[in-house]
C-alpha cells in the first residue's frame, strides 16, 4: 500500500510483524525446522494510510468528538472545534461539513461533548464561554451557556445523572479550583480548591466518573505541577494524590473496569496508574517516549487499545493491558492535539496543519 506524504515506515515494535505484536505469545513451530530450511525474516509492514483525511477545517483543529446520527442523519458524525471559534459538524458518510457552528467569537474552541439524552451538544472556548446548542432537526441554535471563570487549557468533563439531568466540571475562579454544576439548571454542586499545603497549581484536565460500589460521583484531576488527584464530589475532599510527571499533567484517561489510568504530559513519558478499593491512586510505572509533549490520550471503549497525540506531529497506539507499542502513525506535518474515538473503534486525529485523519487500526475484539 503506498504511503500518504509524511508518512512514516517507523515503529516502536522493530523486528515483528503488526499482528505478532498485537495477538502475543504465539507458537514459534520453526524451533523444529533445520536452520537451513528456515526463511529469513521478513521486514516488518509499514503503518497503515488513513482510512479517509477530512479536509476544511480551516484552521488547526483542536477538539474531536464522535456522536451519533443527528441533523437528519442516520449515520454517526464526528464533531471538530477549530482554533479560529469555529465548530464543524462532519458526515463521516459523505466526508463533508453537514453545518458549521460560530459561537465563540474566533477564539479557540478546546472541548467538545455531546449532552444526555441528546440531541444537545456543549462546547467550550477560550472566550470564557459554554454553549448547549441544540442540533434537534436541524438546528444549529445556542440555548444555554456557562460563563467560565478561567482562560487556562483545562477542558471539561460531564456525568450522566438522570434522563434530564447531568453534572458539569470546569475549570473554577482564582486558577486552582474546580467548578462542579448541575445541569441544565445550573446550580452550583460545590468549588473543588486543594489545600494550601498542596499547592498543585491550575487544573489541566478533568475526568467525571462513578464507581459501581458507589452512586456519589468521583472527579479525576490532572495538574500544572504533574500530579493526578482523585475528589470526592460530595465530600468536596481529595481522597488521594499521587506524583506522575515533573511536567504540567496535558491529558489522562481512566478505564474504570480495570481501575486503571493513564496519563500524559510536556515530558516524554506516559504514567500508568491504578485506583484501589480505598480509593488510593498509585502509579505502576512510566513508558518512555521518543520525544516529548503529550497533548491527548485516549482508551479505546473497548479497553483494548491506547492512542496518544503528540507534539512531535505522531500519534502512537498501545495494546493498553501491556502498553506494548503497537503503530506510530507520522502522517500529519505539524502537532496532533486531540483524539477521539468512536464506539465502533475508528480513530480520530486532530492536527495543527488543518487536517482530521480518521484510522481503523484494528477491528473491535
Amino acid at each position: 500500500m503506498p504511503l500518504a506524504p509524511g508518512t512514516s515506515h517507523t515503529s516502536d515494535f522493530a523486528g515483528r510483524s503488526w499482528s505478532e505484536a498485537w495477538t502475543e505469545g504465539r507458537d514459534t513451530p520453526g524451533d523444529c525446522i533445520p536452520p537451513s530450511m528456515v526463511a529469513p525474516p521478513s521486514p516488518p509492514p509499514p503503518p497503515p494510510d488513513p482510512q479517509f483525511v477530512l479536509r476544511g477545517a480551516r484552521s488547526a483543529v483542536h477538539a474531536l468528538h464522535f456522536c451519533g446520527g443527528a441533523q437528519g442523519q442516520g449515520h454517526p458524525l464526528l464533531l471538530s472545534g477549530s482554533l479560529h471559534g469555529l465548530v464543524h459538524i462532519w458526515s463521516l458518510q459523505t466526508r463533508r461539513v453537514l453545518a458549521t457552528l460560530d459561537g465563540h467569537a474566533g477564539k479557540c474552541v478546546t472541548w467538545l461533548q455531546t449532552l444526555p439524552p441528546g440531541p444537545q451538544l456543549l462546547s467550550q472556548g477560550r472566550d470564557l464561554r459554554m454553549h448547549v446548542w441544540d442540533l434537534a432537526e436541524g438546528r444549529n441554535a445556542i440555548v444555554d451557556s456557562v460563563c467560565l471563570e478561567s482562560v487556562g487549557f483545562c477542558r471539561g468533563s460531564v456525568l450522566a445523572c438522570g434522563p434530564q439531568r447531568w453534572m458539569l466540571a470546569m475549570p473554577g475562579k482564582g486558577g486552582d479550583e474546580v467548578q462542579i454544576l448541575e445541569m441544565p439548571s445550573k446550580t452550583s454542586v460545590c468549588s473543588l480548591k486543594p489545600e494550601a499545603e498542596a499547592r498543585p497549581g491550575m487544573p489541566m484536565c478533568l475526568q467525571l466518573w462513578q464507581a459501581d460500589s458507589s452512586p456519589l460521583p468521583l472527579l479525576l484531576a490532572g495538574y500544572e505541577d504533574g500530579s493526578v488527584a482523585l475528589w470526592d464530589v460530595s465530600a468536596r475532599k481529595v481522597c488521594s494524590r499521587v506524583a506522575c510527571h515533573e511536567e504540567p499533567v496535558m491529558g489522562l484517561d481512566f478505564d474504570s473496569q480495570k481501575a486503571r489510568g493513564v496519563s500524559g504530559s510536556a515530558e516524554k513519558a506516559l504514567a500508568v496508574w491504578s485506583l484501589d478499593e480505598q480509593r488510593a491512586l498509585q502509579v505502576h510505572g512510566t513508558h518512555q517516549l521518543t520525544n516529548p509533549g503529550v497533548a491527548d490520550v485516549r482508551i479505546r471503549p473497548d479497553h483494548r487499545l491506547l492512542a496518544t497525540a503528540g507534539w512531535d506531529h505522531r500519534i502512537r497506539v498501545f495494546h493498553w493491558r501491556t502498553m506494548k507499542p503497537l503503530a506510530v502513525l507520522a502522517f500529519h506535518s505539524a502537532a496532533v492535539h486531540c483524539l477521539a474515538f468512536a464506539t465502533d473503534g475508528l480513530l480520530a486525529a486532530g492536527s495543527g496543519d488543518q487536517r482530521i485523519s480518521v484510522w481503523s487500526l484494528y477491528p473491535r475484539m
